[in-house]
């Protein structure tokens, strides 16, 4: 009798343990499944991500302004790419994520734009230019003159202007601001004990877009004084066609050191800096091609 008990605990032991070890191991497949599946959707999403950011497509664009847009310069500064706009303001330039163009033209104000996914998926691309305006003195008609120097500085009633130093009133006498300059000011001084106007400008992001647009333009100076400069030694046995050598100053001119050096006016190091740069472009260049 004992015996028989004995064989029934142990039967009873048994069933109590054989579905314990079922749902343990059921649980771990489980487990094992969504690690599965978690890994193989974090490789799948990265997967989309890195071939989503390689891809390329052909940009159709169009720039709008009051004047004349053919001609304008398409950079995308990223991939070393260059056209230029039709007679409508039309272009067609290759781009992926993230790439920066730059769009700009003597009569325009330059423009950069990064490249969205916004972009990718409609392939198109609108630009509204704001024309670079730049103010002239004031031009005085005076008598007609008798041709003798003498009687003529006589006769002409011409007075010196005053001056502030005059009336004893100090004065700016520095290098005259440029139109964006005189805009920064205005945007960051103002009247009262607390002036609203830096404030405004600061929140709204206007004081932060002039200070960019007067960098752009001292660097347009300092590129096309390098390009008149340095074009005929940098080319002088080179294969590179005119749109090419354009996109090359841009190329060169977007590095923060092309800046650096050109404050520093001194010719022979940037000389040096360009032929390092046209180095490096042309190897660009040949690896696109291939």
């Amino acid at each position: 009798m004992k015996h028989l008990k004995k064989i029934k605990f142990s039967l009873f032991e048994n069933y109590l343990h054989v579905p314990n070890f079922a749902v343990k191991s059921t649980l771990f497949s489980d487990r094992a499944f969504v690690n599965v599946f978690k890994r193989s959707l974090l490789v799948f999403s990265l997967l989309t991500a890195f071939v989503m950011q390689s891809q390329t497509v052909t940009l159709s664009g169009k720039v709008i302004a009051n004047d004349d847009v053919e001609g304008i310069h398409i950079i995308n500064k990223t991939a070393s790419k260059y056209t230029t706009t039709g007679e409508k303001g039309e272009f067609e330039i290759p781009v992926t994520l993230n790439d920066t163009i730059i769009i700009s033209g003597v009569k325009y104000l330059r423009e950069e734009i990064v490249i969205s996914q916004n972009h990718i998926n409609s392939k198109l691309l609108e630009v509204n230019l704001t024309e670079n305006i730049n103010e002239l003195n004031e031009v005085v008609v005076g008598k007609i003159l008798s041709g003798d120097l003498t009687s003529d500085i006589k006769n002409s009633g011409v007075e010196r202007d005053i001056n502030f130093y005059d009336v004893g009133i100090p004065g700016y006498t520095g290098k005259p601001k440029t139109q964006s300059e005189r805009r920064l000011y205005e945007a960051q001084t103002g009247s009262g004990l607390i002036p609203l106007n830096p404030i405004l400008n600061w929140i709204s992001g206007r004081t932060k877009r002039l200070k960019h647009l007067i960098e752009l333009e001292r660097q347009d100076i300092q590129m096309n004084r390098a390009i008149s400069e340095f074009s005929e030694m940098l080319f002088e046995i080179d294969d590179l066609d005119e749109a090419q050598r354009m996109e090359f100053f841009y190329f060169s001119s977007e590095d923060p050191e092309f800046m650096q050096i050109a404050k520093e006016k001194n010719d022979i190091k940037l000389l040096e800096f360009l032929q390092i740069k046209l180095k490096a472009y042309k190897a660009n260049v040949n690896s696109s091609q291939d």
